[in-house]
């Protein structure tokens, strides 16, 4: 008898780019440099990931277009799906993105200050290659609020109401990224993806906080995430943060999330 593959959820790398290095980030700010990003991809290939998770954490900030050449470069050398964000202000970038060969944008700051944009792009791509990206930290008074622009200007919305927008205009997943728990490996916030993945019947993506292959689990099974995605716990070697790009294997998965 031939063994069919049990189904599991998603467990995505997150990588983050700065200009044309691979870097990790810790709440979104003082970026580790890791190494040349085709390295970084190659690696990722022959452990067979679900997909990879591409952003430019700089693009919007540094008010800079995708770098295409760049992106069509890691594509062509990606052997499975890859979904990009980072500096996407129109469908005319989103065409040319998707165009190099990636399967997925990931719209940010363009779909909160133009949210047409998503409406515009599910309607060119279809709702399966448009994610909308929700960053969210806590405010000084407590409540959850979506932030834009790497973390730098908050919206004062909270990221269940942003999330349903999101859906209304037709976004196909939501990427729920928490600021403050990134790359601070102290576990995923459950309580925000609950409250978000409550809100949305398209799948949430949650990411932020894997410390352990534990924390995967916990995200989908205890928050209610459909997919997970990582960094550190994928390029980190332990607490130690010794660069080491790893992912566990399909039998480890199955035995944790089926």
């Amino acid at each position: 008898m031939v063994n069919e593959a049990i189904l599991i959820p998603r467990v995505i790398p997150c990588l983050l780019l700065d200009e044309d290095g691979m870097v990790k980030t810790v709440r979104f700010d003082a970026p580790t440099y890791l190494g040349d990003p085709i390295n970084v991809v190659n690696l990722f290939n022959r452990f067979e990931v679900d997909e990879i998770v591409l952003l430019d954490i700089r693009a919007t900030v540094d008010d800079r277009i995708p770098d295409t050449g760049l992106i069509e470069e890691l594509a062509s050398e990606c052997w499975v799906p890859l979904t990009y964000g980072g500096g996407i202000r129109d469908i005319e970038q989103a065409r040319a993105i998707l165009a190099a060969g990636v399967e997925k944008i990931v719209l940010g700051t363009a779909a909160a200050d133009n949210p047409e944009l998503v409406r515009d792009a599910v309607g060119e791509f279809g709702a399966q290659a448009v994610v909308v990206s929700v960053d969210v930290r806590a405010g000084r008074s407590g409540p959850y609020q979506v932030f834009v622009e790497s973390g730098r200007r908050g919206l004062g919305i909270d990221p269940a109401g942003y999330a349903r927008r999101a859906q209304e205009l037709g976004a196909g997943e939501i990427f729920l990224n928490a600021i403050d728990r990134d790359g601070t490996m102290a576990g995923y916030d459950t309580d925000l993806i609950r409250e978000v993945a409550a809100a949305v019947s398209v799948p949430v993506i949650a990411c932020g906080g894997a410390g352990e292959r534990a924390d995967l689990a916990e995200a989908i099974k205890v928050g209610g995430a459909s997919a997970v995605a990582a960094g550190s716990i994928f390029v980190y070697q332990g607490r130690e943060r010794g660069v080491l790009i790893n992912f566990p294997e399909r039998g480890q998965l199955e035995a944790l999330l089926a």
